[in-house]
């Protein structure tokens, strides 16, 4: 415990430059650095190499025994005259000066699994096209426990409201915050989404909602289908629906609230010649990754299980008729094995669970294949704004 006591107070008191960082690799790195200098003989020698264990950082010193490990904004230690329980050094934005990370604009491509390797603090400098007004995008992603605590105003990292966008609402600063698991499991069976729960939120602070609340024979058709067992239920994905979104497939609810109905392109390479990365978390908090992965060395995007219908629509009053053409969610069906993917738009790669955007329905997820996190729930349980 003394060596601990050492440690603590030579990084709170010792003068570190300040570090951008665009994963928490680099503040590990510095506090590695840091803690080697100043006690030599109780820190080395180092590793070679920075492991990644369970979503940690980690480095070891031989011949003491001795592990530092950062997790997400927490400093750890254990080993040698620490002893054999992980114990808390501190947290690094108290221990060394980090700015915070500019990602106006940025392809992500970190592929880490764990949400508590993107704990930082970011922000963004973007433009409303259509009214050429500027924005500040704010993301803090912290550690607490068990959760990633990810906080945002729900402004993305990217221009929006472009020229093919019909936005029926403005966009606004929206406070969110939504609490990931940092050990997802999976559950005893899928849940479904539904209006109430936003699917997921992606790295850059913006969520994933997937739902409309509009359906054939309900209103207008444009919104207030709040039964999510009501048939006939538009999808804004399809091209033949009119929902207004701009070039990344988003638009804002009432509220202001710029959200995403499928792939949010400005976040990975749309053209890739590497697999995609992790792009934001779903509700249970397994990963989402871009539309890319490896298979037997092809770079390739990867397939949606769901196929169309065949066929014609019942045509009775209730019903739309016409064929079967992806303007319905109900047009689609699971066809287990016709695609990469299970009935919740996932699969296992390399012993890890994750979802993956598709170029066909259900575009990023279907169900959720481990338990939404309540933090995720919407206060009404509606659906997306209605079609302009």
């Amino acid at each position: 415990m003394q060596l601990l006591k050492r440690i603590c107070f030579a990084l709170v008191y010792s003068s570190l430059s300040s570090i951008a960082s665009a994963d928490t690799l680099d503040n590990a790195q510095a506090v590695f650095d840091f803690a080697e200098a100043a006690y030599p003989e109780l820190l080395s020698p180092a590793a070679p190499e920075i492991q990644e264990i369970q979503g940690f950082y980690v480095r070891l010193y031989t011949d003491t025994g001795i592990y530092l490990g950062v997790q997400g904004d927490n400093v750890y230690a254990i080993g040698g005259a620490v002893g054999p329980d992980l114990v808390s050094v501190g947290k690094i934005s108290s221990l060394i000066a980090v700015n915070d990370t500019d990602i106006t604009d940025l392809l992500l491509t970190n592929r880490r699994e764990e949400c508590s390797y993107y704990a930082e603090n970011r922000f963004s400098n973007v433009s409303d096209i259509k009214r050429s007004m500027q924005f500040m995008g704010s993301i803090t992603i912290t550690v607490e426990g068990s959760e990633c605590v990810l906080v945002s105003n729900s402004i993305p990292n990217h221009d929006f409201n472009d020229a093919t966008a019909a936005f029926a609402i403005q966009v606004s600063e929206v406070s969110a915050e939504f609490k990931i698991p940092t050990e997802p499991a999976f559950a005893s069976s899928a849940t479904p989404i539904s209006l109430a729960t936003d699917n997921a939120v992606f790295l850059n602070g913006v969520k994933l909602d997937l739902l409309a609340a509009g359906c054939f024979g309900v209103g207008d058709g444009n919104i207030g289908c709040n039964d999510i067992d009501q048939p006939w239920r538009y999808d804004p994905m399809s091209p033949l629906t009119m929902f207004g979104t701009d070039a990344n497939n988003a638009h804002p609810q009432p509220d202001g609230t710029y959200h995403y109905h499928g792939n949010p392109k400005a976040l990975f390479d749309q053209n890739a010649m590497s697999q995609s990365p992790v792009i934001g978390f779903a509700a249970d908090g397994f990963p989402i990754f871009g539309s890319y992965i490896d298979d037997n060395g092809q770079i390739r995007t990867v397939t949606s299980s769901f196929q169309l219908l065949s066929g014609s629509r019942p045509s009775s009053a209730d019903d739309p008729g016409g064929i079967y053409d992806g303007t319905f969610v109900d047009d689609h069906e699971y066809v287990s094995g016709s695609g990469d993917l299970d009935e919740c738009n996932g699969m296992m790669r390399d012993g890890s669970y994750g979802y993956y955007v598709t170029d066909a329905y259900p575009w990023v997820l279907a169900c959720f294949k481990g338990t939404p996190d309540s933090s995720f729930d919407k206060a009404g349980g509606g659906g997306g704004p209605p079609p302009p």
